[in-house]
């Protein structure tokens, strides 16, 4: 009698086969593909646009293929508007309202989400309500509060506003997100002597954690791109962030749509670093958000 010594084929070699793709697999990632195209078509043509030069650009139009690659546009860019200066002051104020507003916010729905404090409910109602309200609603008291605290022309005016109205959003998402943290891990932590500070620290925090960082992301990002509010408290241009000084380029000299295309890159490349680098946590977050 002869035993064959075959090996069988396991599970593990059956799904490392590859696997043939339908029709309609292809057709679903062609139109996914344009889709993109399309998309991403803005920006392509701002990066195009930004290596012509001005006659270039004129003669042949902005979807035409550069005839020389050139650093004109980001020269004459340089040298009309300040941009070291702009640049530090965003990435200042987009920082520190970025992880200000996410301090302020676990602070603020700790009491909300896990104290369960009396008027909860009204609280963050009006909490959501002031993050739909208009920034034209806000700028007058805006304004003349940076005035009385001499704080107008000054990054600190901006850093403060937009902490608070970056907090606001952010205390209604957290208090959400911590009334799901369960019951017994806090009574736990409470019968076991943890004072409510050690609770938020050891036990809150490292759950939030995800969270936190996808709202850190999303803070720096929202305060980089903000104008209306910023245009208006920072009128020095000591203290202007770069969507200020790139639209100042319209107001003060001739429109030159090559150096405006290359002012708009110069403006896009910070956040587009800080998205790509912080992209593999804004990916936890969400899917750790999604889990739970």
């Amino acid at each position: 009698m002869t035993v064959s010594l075959a090996p069988e084929r396991t599970a593990v070699e059956v799904e490392r086969r590859p696997r043939r793709r339908s029709p309609l697999t292809w057709i679903v990632l062609a139109l996914a593909g344009l889709l993109a195209l399309l998309m991403s078509s803005p920006f392509l043509l701002m990066v195009l646009n930004a290596f012509k030069t001005g006659d270039d650009y004129s003669s042949h139009g902005p979807i035409a293929w550069p005839r020389s690659f050139s650093f004109d546009a980001f020269s004459n860019y340089l040298s009309l508007v300040d941009f070291p200066v702009a640049l530090w002051n965003s990435v200042l104020i987009s920082t520190v309202v970025a992880f200000g507003g996410v301090a302020l916010s676990l602070l603020s729905a700790y009491p909300i989400g896990v104290g369960r404090v009396r008027g909860s409910g009204p609280t963050l109602a009006v909490l959501l309500l002031s993050t739909m309200l208009p920034h034209e609603a806000l700028i007058y008291p805006l304004f003349y509060g940076a005035q009385a605290t001499h704080t107008f022309n000054t990054v600190w005016s901006v850093v403060i506003v937009f902490v608070v109205l970056q907090g606001a959003f952010g205390t209604y998402l957290l208090a959400s997100v911590m009334g799901t943290v369960p019951k017994e891990i806090l009574e736990a932590a409470a019968i076991d002597g943890a004072t409510r500070w050690q609770i938020l620290w050891r036990i809150v925090l490292p759950i939030l954690r995800p969270t936190l960082s996808v709202l850190v992301v999303f803070f720096f990002i929202w305060t980089w791109n903000e104008f209306y509010i910023p245009v208006v408290l920072l009128a020095d241009q000591s203290s202007q962030t770069v969507p200020i000084a790139l639209s100042t380029l319209r107001g003060q000299h001739s429109i030159d749509i090559t150096v405006l295309n290359a002012g708009s890159l110069l403006s896009l490349l910070p956040t587009l670093v800080f998205f790509l680098i912080f992209q593999r946590t804004l990916n936890r977050g969400v899917t750790a958000g999604a889990v739970k």
